[in-house]
């Protein structure tokens, strides 16, 4: 693999990687993430500023929600849209799309898996895609919703 970097705006150097092409995608798979911290960041303040309470983050129970309301059974996933496929947002790679999709695909069939088990369990489930964070009222306004349908206002 050849590598480009740019001394001067038009004084191009090539360098060779020192690591071969499946070391460094062998190092880059070991790279985790820890979870959608600014999206969770996001619905915690909202939570807060509206008053609603009785909210649990990663508490272990089936599919790991980012916030459960235990009182009314109520599990909140924060799905971000690259990858969760929001239908609104999401737009396939154009580079190693066969991966890609084969990726985001078995996110959503986990996500719908999930979400099927949960119930079977008594849990209501409540979606959120990180772009309808973007108007806040309306993601408070079906979490209150969703916790009126079972007794508890939340508030």
């Amino acid at each position: 693999m050849i590598l480009r970097i740019c001394t001067e705006w038009r004084n191009w150097t090539e360098l060779t990687d020192i690591i071969s092409r499946e070391r460094r995608s062998w190092n880059m798979s070991r790279i985790r993430g820890k979870g959608n911290r600014s999206t969770e960041l996001t619905l915690v303040a909202l939570f807060r500023t509206n008053g609603i309470k009785g909210w649990r983050r990663h508490q272990k129970i089936t599919g790991k929600p980012d916030f459960i309301f235990p009182d009314s059974r109520l599990a909140v996933f924060v799905d971000g849209c690259f990858w969760h496929a929001c239908p609104r947002c999401y737009r396939e790679p154009k580079q190693n799309s066969a991966f890609w999709r084969k990726k985001i695909g078995g996110n959503v069939t986990r996500d719908r898996r999930v979400t099927r088990k949960l119930r079977k369990e008594g849990w209501s489930v409540c979606r959120i895609w990180e772009c309808r964070l973007k108007k806040p009222e309306t993601v408070i306004r079906r979490i209150i919703r969703m916790l009126d349908c079972h007794g508890q206002a939340g508030i």
